[in-house]
C-alpha cells in the first residue's frame, strides 16, 4: 500500500482579490472532493486571535491543504478539466504561488 501525499499550497492573491478567489475556489470544492483519491481539500486563512504562537501569513494569503491517496491521484487532480478551467479563471487574481508536495517522514 502506498502512503498518502500531502500538499500545502501557499497562494498570495493580488491586493483586494482574496474574496473573488475564495468565491471561485468554493465552486470547485465539490468537484475536487468527488475525485478519486481525494482525502482532504480545504482552503485556509489565518485564524484570528490565535496568540503569540501564530506566525500569520497575511490578509492576501490563502493556504490550500490537501491529502491524496497517492501521487498518481494528485497528478490526475492537476490534469482534471475542472482544475485547468479553475486555473484559467483565477490566474489574474494570483500574485504568487508556492506548492509543497510532502510525504510522511
Amino acid at each position: 500500500m502506498t502512503e498518502s501525499v500531502h500538499v500545502v499550497a501557499v497562494l498570495t492573491a493580488k491586493p483586494g482579490m482574496r474574496p473573488a478567489y475564495l468565491e471561485a475556489f468554493a465552486k470547485i470544492v465539490p468537484e475536487v472532493h468527488a475525485e478519486d483519491g481525494c482525502l482532504k481539500y480545504v482552503v485556509c486563512t489565518d485564524t484570528e486571535g490565535a496568540g503569540a504562537a501564530q506566525t500569520p501569513y497575511g490578509e492576501d494569503v490563502l493556504v490550500v491543504v490537501e491529502e491524496w491517496e497517492s501521487l498518481a491521484h494528485l497528478q490526475a487532480h492537476g490534469a482534471a478539466p475542472h482544475m485547468k478551467a479553475f486555473g484559467e479563471a483565477v490566474k489574474d487574481m494570483v500574485a504568487d504561488r508556492k506548492i509543497h508536495i510532502l510525504s510522511a517522514a
